[in-house]
């Protein structure tokens, strides 16, 4: 396929996609995954993709069809997130602080929702990483003033295992969240402390006072009240490295997120390891 057509392919599914994921994740029932399954044998993740297919208009597009939704959408097993240490370990009640709310979100049975971060192919095409759960899955979720901000999802949980593996001696991230990389990371015997640079005063008092105290490694631990940029340049202008690894977390989606990114990036020292979430989906972006 040549550039332009991949080009405008990716354009036409990411942006389908997104409209459908924003405005009406829960459009395929279970009885409509169900009803195909029977009259035509597919198995569950078969039958999904041919209804999104035709709810995002695609169905008669064969390259579409082939080269992207056959690699896009898949059925998740709910045992493989519900085990996760932090969904096992950390017990979180409907909280209110300030203007943040904590309290238990769910995706319905065969909703849709983003699990990982966009993968690009060696001949241009993007594919996003889209699934669903065959029964009700709940997370964890901070709202800022009703909107959806730090949570605990599937997606955390895909897009922070490579940082996470790579965390190690003295770990510095920025973005505090639900504190769910500073948790993972903290549990490692090769991680000596984890500091998290947060300028929120709500954020932070609400996770020192719900959060922290359940963790393992707190002893770990240390939050930091400070704007992120700001931090990342001083870390710059010193002599030597404080950190060995550095985590950078502190946007919603590529939208709020490249041009930090690149400012992270354009502040980074090369004595010290750096990782950043959503980097792959970001680069699809830039």
């Amino acid at each position: 396929m040549e550039n332009k057509k991949i080009h405008d392919q990716n354009e036409r599914l990411l942006s389908a996609l997104s409209l459908f994921i924003n405005n009406c994740p829960d459009g395929i029932s279970s009885e409509m995954v169900e009803d195909l399954r029977n009259d035509c044998g597919f198995s569950d993740e078969k039958a999904y993709r041919v209804l999104l297919a035709g709810a995002l208009d695609l169905y008669d597009d064969r390259d579409m069809m082939q080269n992207y939704l056959s690699k896009t959408v898949k059925k998740l097993d709910p045992k493989s997130f519900s085990q996760d240490p932090y969904y096992t370990n950390i017990k979180l009640d409907h909280i209110r602080s300030g203007g943040w709310t904590l309290e238990k979100k769910s995706y319905k049975p065969y909703e849709l929702f983003v699990f990982d971060d966009l993968k690009k192919m060696p001949d241009g095409r993007i594919i996003p990483q889209v699934g669903f759960f065959d029964k009700k899955f709940q997370y964890p979720c901070i709202l800022q003033d009703g909107r959806e901000w730090m949570l605990v999802t599937p997606n955390e949980i895909n897009t922070m295992k490579k940082p996470i593996e790579k965390a190690h001696g003295r770990v510095l991230t920025y973005g505090l969240g639900l504190g769910y990389f500073a948790y993972m990371a903290s549990l490692k015997e090769n991680v000596t402390s984890v500091t998290v640079i947060e300028r929120d005063k709500c954020a932070i008092e609400l996770f020192e006072k719900h959060i922290l105290p359940q963790f393992d490694g707190k002893e770990k631990i240390k939050v930091v009240e400070f704007d992120a940029l700001f931090f990342a340049a001083e870390q710059k202008s010193k002599n030597s490295a404080e950190y060995d690894f550095v985590f950078a977390d502190v946007w919603h989606d590529p939208s709020d997120g490249c041009d930090v990114y690149l400012l992270l990036k354009s502040l980074e020292r090369g004595d010290t390891e750096y990782a950043y979430w959503i980097e792959d989906t970001i680069k699809c972006y830039l």
